[in-house]
């Protein structure tokens, strides 16, 4: 019958065992969870993060990585989408800790969402954006204008449709003159919500 190490091994010797593998072990942790050297980072990660430099070391592994991918994400960004990404950080940093919270809820609601639909919801965003400036103002304050129910009943209208339906709604509207997107929009604010 073969004996176990467990049987084999003297108390003593057994502890000594189980602190060799421990120690062995321990460099692997450590190194696992040292981060980034400030060293490892390139010329542009540096100089974007200089101000990072002093308390480099006394940042999470986590914070580091955090800050060394948002280097190189800026360092690849063109002048306009860094611009863009400044303004984005002011509008963040003016907002209330409930504002921050509330779009952090979307993101989260946002990636739940199956692959599909969070592909139609950049679509309308893409195509939202893509409009002249005047145009998305205009909806923005009509927007704003109009009161809980009605939004509500304007969003429910939109998700009733089909995405073809809605596409072809888009398209329609793409296709009229000035003039007639115009005219369609007087008549729509001329009917009652039950018209509408």
């Amino acid at each position: 019958m073969s004996k176990t190490m467990k049987q084999v091994l003297h108390p003593s010797l057994r502890i000594c065992a189980l602190l060799l593998v421990c120690l062995l072990g321990l460099p692997l942790l450590v190194l696992a969870d040292t981060g980034i050297d400030w060293n490892d980072l390139d010329n542009k990660e540096r100089q974007i993060l200089q101000r990072f430099e002093d308390r480099w070391d006394q940042l999470t592994p986590q914070q580091q990585d955090r800050l060394a991918k948002g280097a190189r994400n800026w360092s690849n960004m063109t002048p306009e989408e860094r611009s863009q990404a400044q303004e984005r950080l002011q509008r963040w940093k003016k907002m209330t800790p409930e504002q921050r919270e509330q779009i952090r809820e979307r993101i989260e609601h946002f990636r739940s969402l199956p692959p599909e639909q969070q592909q139609r919801l950049r679509n309308a965003r893409r195509w939202f954006h893509d409009m002249e400036p005047e145009r998305r103002d205009q909806i923005r304050q009509r927007f704003r204008n109009m009161t809980p129910e009605q939004r509500e009943n304007m969003r429910e209208r939109f998700r009733s449709m089909t995405p073809e339906q809605r596409e072809n709604m888009r398209e329609r509207f793409r296709n009229m003159t000035p003039e007639q997107r115009e005219n369609m929009r007087e008549r729509i604010r001329n009917m009652t919500p039950e018209q509408r």
